[in-house]
């Protein structure tokens, strides 16, 4: 029987686990926006004249406001994309359900605030600082993404619950997706009206928050960056910088005219507008953690190997590294120890907290998400002047120096069985990944026990029996880097056997288990649903 802490945490993962897949196709529009600055840049193309050619600067500005404008509206997304990931089937139905949803709660807010005379007017900086805002040209109160992810919530939830609903004769018509529709224009309505009481209060407590975080100055920071981090193996850090990079939590500027919401929609325009970086954007830094520690971490880990076991090591901690900087993902890496060594996780989670801080001692408002290259290209097209971005690596470098130092230390110190340092091959707790050579030479002797990486459906099959079989498995999905699966029976799962598939770590959380393979997750969600 789950108690209300187990059902609280596995609420709250449920939920982070809903909403990073719509967060996914954020990520890659902050990549792609980068080229329409580049193109739109006064700087770059003084350096580069031949950006300035014919249609170039056209293109540049197309790419940069389309884009601008789906994260200025990304309550929508939100709802569109919670709702989706939340269903357990019929999926594109509840999607649609959510989008019709949305713009009944909109409608229904909008009239309930003229109804009540309580419609804002437009002052000399339009709507900003009266608590409502236009949204697709609609007057409502400014819930920002919070009011797309309530509505993404309910969706999924009442969609789930009766989208198999049966009725016979007259009302046959309303059976299946359409009965949870009805519903949700009854409910879009009475969300839509009852926001305009109870929304303002929690304005102020999200005012109170901010201005906390704010005021706490370094305090505020460290914890950001330190919750950031230690929250990763419980995936539930997207709980953390989410609010802030999307939402007013992050903070609300008026950059050339346009009003922009939250840390990353602030920091892009003023690269853009080539205005110097306000306070925001230190919380978009957080990601300087998930790259220079690591150099650390990986150098302390061959170090501290035993010497029979440096080359196997090496190959394993080589392409995890190369993911880290190249992507900026952690997951795989952080499963290699967060769990079989939690002291050195939390060590690793105070220095970047710490490193949060120094960024801003140092005033480095350098860009650091994405890999190392997006990293540079990002940092070269915002100008060396704004973000002293030389001095930001320099620190990232001290950094890894001092993380390499500091874990050596408490690795010989309490004898941990880091990667290397085990006494079997394989820990409990600790995955040593294989080469392609040892898989093979494993296959040879284990037939049927071991999968070819690059067979798809055979890796496939490997995984769901190491989950207990198709008829144990309730739902798949995933996020970033980790295979979500619903079971019917957690207990039932072979961990031996999914780590020969190739995945860095095991994580068991209710009737929910979360494999971590890393960037190929998709292909290997695709596949499992595929096979089964």
């Amino acid at each position: 029987m789950k108690n209300v802490k187990d059902k609280v945490v596995e609420g709250m993962a449920n939920f982070a686990k809903n909403m990073v897949q719509p967060l996914l196709y954020v990520a890659v529009i902050g990549m792609i926006l980068l080229l329409g600055i580049i193109l739109t840049n006064s700087r770059i193309t003084e350096a580069l004249p031949f950006l300035g050619w014919g249609p170039l600067p056209f293109i540049g500005k197309l790419i940069y406001n389309c884009l601008m404008f789906i994260i200025n509206n990304l309550s929508i997304v939100l709802c569109v994309g919670i709702a989706g990931a939340m269903a357990k089937k019929y999926r594109h139905h509840a999607c649609i359900i959510a989008l019709i949803s949305f713009f009944i709660f909109l409608n229904a807010n909008n009239l309930t605030l003229t109804q009540t005379g309580n419609l804002a007017e437009m002052g000399m900086l339009g709507l900003i600082g009266t608590g409502q805002a236009s949204v697709f040209g609609i007057q409502v109160l400014d819930m920002g993404v919070f009011g797309g992810i309530i509505m993404g919530v309910v969706t999924g939830a009442i969609f789930n619950k009766f989208c198999d609903a049966k009725f016979n004769g007259y009302w046959q018509m309303f059976s299946g997706v359409r009965f949870p529709f009805v519903i949700m224009i009854a409910v879009s309505i009475f969300l839509g009206w009852g926001a305009t009481y109870v929304w303002p209060f929690v304005q102020m407590v999200i005012s109170s928050l901010t201005n906390f975080m704010s005021d706490s100055g370094y305090i505020g920071l460290f914890l950001y960056g330190f919750l950031n981090k230690f929250l990763v193996p419980a995936g539930l850090h997207h709980l953390v910088y989410a609010p802030f990079q999307f939402s007013e939590m992050g903070g609300v500027a008026t950059i050339a005219g346009e009003v922009y919401t939250g840390a990353m929609a602030i920091r892009t325009a003023e690269v853009a507008a080539e205005l110097p970086f306000s306070d925001a954007t230190y919380w978009m830094v957080f990601t300087f953690n998930n790259l220079f520690p690591y150099l650390g971490i990986a150098a302390a880990f061959y170090t501290t190997a035993k010497p029979k076991n440096k080359e196997k090591t090496k190959a394993m901690l080589i392409p995890l590294t190369v993911t880290v900087l190249l992507s900026s993902l952690t997951e795989p890496f952080d499963f290699l120890f967060c769990f079989s060594q939690p002291l050195l996780f939390l060590v690793l989670s105070i220095i970047s907290g710490i490193s949060v801080v120094l960024l801003k001692v140092f005033s480095l408002p350098a860009a650091t998400s994405g890999g190392i290259i997006n990293v540079i290209i990002s940092n070269i097209v915002a100008g060396y002047e704004r973000t002293k971005w030389p001095f930001m690596i320099l620190l990232g470098l001290v950094v890894a120096v001092v993380t390499y130092v500091i874990f050596v230390f408490l690795i010989k110190k309490f004898d941990y069985k880091t990667p290397g340092r085990e006494d079997d091959e394989e820990e409990e707790g600790t995955t040593i990944a294989k080469t392609d050579a040892e898989k093979i030479e494993e296959k040879t002797e284990e037939k049927g026990t071991e999968t070819d990486a690059g067979d798809e459906l055979s890796q496939a099959k490997a995984i769901i029996a190491g989950l207990g079989g198709s008829e144990n498995i309730v739902s798949v999905d995933c996020c970033f880097t980790r295979l979500r699966v619903e079971l019917k029976d957690v207990s039932a799962i072979d961990e031996k056997a999914l780590k020969k598939t190739g995945c860095s770590g095991v994580v068991k959380k209710s009737n929910e288990v979360q494999v971590v393979y890393g960037m190929q997750v998709g292909e290997i969600k695709n596949a499992v649903e595929s096979a089964l």
